[in-house]
């Protein structure tokens, strides 16, 4: 006992709990978040702008001959440069000498010459087979940190590369995808909100006109759902600064969304929520407009994840090499079983009494992708988790490199990145592991096409299995 007859306590592990305890801010209050989120708004644009031309806007790079002739465009760099001078009517490209420079825009026109005049059976430009939609990648997994983002943005750099045309949805209120293609979202009216309100009101004038008829009053149509029927899907599109990838963005106010759908569907319970997106996907032209839709989703089962899930062709979950993120993607595989078979279950007792055929819901290809892989310390555990994911998995693991790192704190994708910043090396490795992303995924793309083919009997004699 102290001289004031008080318990003497011991230190704890050094730390005296008073001394402590006068150190201490005083409590915080509400307020401070708005504080703290106001700094960090501000800091956000500032890095962000990091990235960005001086003018504020976010312009992509150029292209060199190198990494032409090596990464876009099958063709000898020599004979490259003999078809550039014997057509001064082509893009030439800045600089001088053998270092020229490309836009992508460029490039583009480049491609399509040598798809022309080029050699034959050379992948000039993308194969994406006549008449048929584009394919809908969503990208999800409901533990964060897992790489979702920087993968479903690499992918879509990477089929722009490959000249598809590209459209990428960020249902995330995050909005870090967003960031990354430069968007400017001012509010939920910006971002896919209203496509989903949109949907719920057309539903409401459908059940509304059935009301009518058997002379039974109608459901009101509120402030938002009236508004949300002016919408244009196509005015959510934002440009961006590749020339052929187009951006529906995020802000934090579409996390609203995540709110107010459940309460549609309690005021309407045969409201279809999940198909909200689908529905707007399909009664737009967006599937023939685009070649592929890429969708980066909240990291959470929610009603946004759904809805992308439900809209999606193909399904990819990334996760890292460790026991959290396989026991948690493994819960998530479960939580999508759950979820969609209730669903289904809900959908065909109704089905099943008004004589229609059942639904189910139904992906051309499913894939887990291990990101962040270090191969020095991971390569066991990642074998394991490739055992128990088996077809589920892909073959190629992304490896972390200094280069992924070195662009997203530049805001930038890697293939933003200019390889003169690093050795040449470096950048071969670093882009690689993107690169081997993608062919897989771009694998599943053109396989899922290829079976529509086969299922319409359309596919093009002279192919060859292997």
């Amino acid at each position: 006992m102290t001289s004031t007859g008080k318990p003497d306590l011991p230190p704890f592990f050094g730390l005296d709990p008073a001394r402590a305890a006068r150190s201490l801010n005083q409590p915080a209050d509400t307020a401070r978040f708005a504080k703290a989120a106001t700094f960090a708004a501000r800091g956000r644009d500032e890095l962000a702008r990091g990235g960005h031309a001086p003018d504020g806007t976010k312009r992509l790079r150029l292209f060199s001959t190198w990494e032409v002739c090596r990464y876009l465009i099958p063709v000898a760099s020599a004979h490259f440069r003999r078809v550039l001078k014997a057509h001064p009517d082509l893009p030439q490209g800045k600089g001088d000498g053998n270092s020229k420079w490309f836009s992508l825009e460029e490039v583009m026109v480049l491609r399509d010459h040598f798809a022309a005049e080029g050699a034959k059976g050379r992948e000039y430009r993308p194969w994406r087979p006549e008449g048929l939609n584009a394919k809908v990648l969503a990208v999800a997994n409901f533990k964060g940190g897992v790489g979702k983002t920087s993968t479903c943005a690499h992918l879509a750099m990477s089929a722009a590369l490959d000249g598809y045309k590209v459209l990428v949805i960020d249902l995330d209120s995050q909005g870090s995808l967003t960031s990354i293609m430069g968007g400017k979202v001012a509010d939920e009216w910006q971002t896919a909100f209203p496509l989903l309100a949109r949907d719920f009101a057309r539903h409401v004038e459908n059940e509304n006109r059935v009301r009518s008829a058997a002379g039974d009053p109608t459901l009101p149509l509120d402030e938002t759902l009236t508004e949300a029927l002016g919408v244009s899907p196509r005015n959510l599109v934002q440009r961006t600064h590749w020339p052929n990838i187009d951006l529906i963005g995020a802000q934090l106010n579409l996390y609203w969304a995540e709110f107010q759908v459940p309460v549609w569907r309690m005021q309407e319970k045969s409201w279809p929520l999940w198909d909200a997106l689908t529905n707007s996907l399909e009664g737009e032209t967006f599937l023939q407009d685009y070649d592929i839709i890429l969708i980066d989703t909240p990291p959470a089962l929610g009603y946004l994840t759904i809805n992308a899930l439900a809209a999606a062709d193909i399904l990819l979950i990334p996760l890292g090499a460790s026991f959290l993120e396989f026991d948690s993607t493994g819960r998530f595989f479960d939580m999508l079983y759950s979820t969609f078979a209730s669903i289904e279950d809900g959908e065909n007792r109704v089905r099943a009494r008004d004589g229609l055929p059942e639904m189910r819901f139904e992906w051309d290809a499913v894939r887990t992708i291990i990101t962040r892989f270090d191969a020095a310390q991971q390569t066991e555990l990642a074998n394991v988790i490739q055992a128990y994911f088996g077809d589920l998995m892909t073959t190629f693991r992304q490896d972390v490199t200094a280069m992924v790192g070195q662009a997203g704190e530049q805001v930038n994708g890697i293939y933003e990145a200019d390889y003169r910043e690093f050795n040449r090396d470096t950048y071969v490795r670093g882009r690689e592991t993107f690169d081997r992303t993608w062919a897989e995924v771009k694998g599943l793309i053109l396989g899922s096409w290829w079976r529509e083919l086969e299922m319409a009997g359309e596919a093009p004699e002279g192919s060859t299995d292997g």
